[in-house]
């Protein structure tokens, strides 16, 4: 009986942290959705188009393409969403380091079910050819997900200014 009260309390405080450090994130701008699967007295399932800027490396966005289900669970947030996303980074002006950057390091991070799934976006530096790596997967605790996108972006000069070297600013 006490681990039940345990296992209960500890599951609260997971939603519960989950939602005000949630709530700190960047908010992806939706651009649009598209619907895949319709669905004829509950929403339909959708393909949604989402962007983001890094919140350290100013001039580059990413836009990512993600499946949201539709149906009774969808509609009241407890269906568990697949991890197919796809990721595609690029320069989008001069870019400048607001501080010094990890390999790895989580750029923008959302759940993907109710406690056990999130979708992250992580950013590594190719210092040999002055490269940004953006990764989107899904993980799980347990199994953890295969599936993953890749997106590069090339630092290059924008009018006059020279790019910076993203090697000098890895941690």
């Amino acid at each position: 009986m006490l681990a039940r009260i345990v296992l209960a309390a500890t599951l609260a405080l997971t939603v519960t942290l989950a939602a005000v450090t949630g709530a700190a994130a960047q908010e992806p701008d939706l651009i649009f959705k598209k619907s895949t699967v319709w669905r004829a007295l509950t929403p339909d399932d959708k393909l949604a188009v989402y962007g983001i800027d890094d919140p350290v490396v100013e001039g580059v966005a990413c836009h990512y393409t993600t499946p949201e289900r539709g149906g009774l669970s969808g509609t009241f947030g407890v269906a568990e969403e697949v991890s197919d996303i796809s990721l595609s980074c690029r320069q989008v002006g001069p870019v400048t380091f607001k501080q010094k950057v990890g390999q790895g390091d989580v750029v923008f991070s959302e759940r993907r079910s109710l406690i056990f799934k999130k979708m992250q976006i992580v950013r590594g530096c190719d210092a040999k050819r002055n490269t940004l790596v953006y990764m989107v997967y899904s993980d799980r605790p347990i199994e953890g997900s295969p599936k993953n996108s890749t997106s590069t972006v090339p630092l290059m000069p924008w009018g006059t200014a020279m790019p910076p070297r993203c090697g000098e600013w890895v941690k």
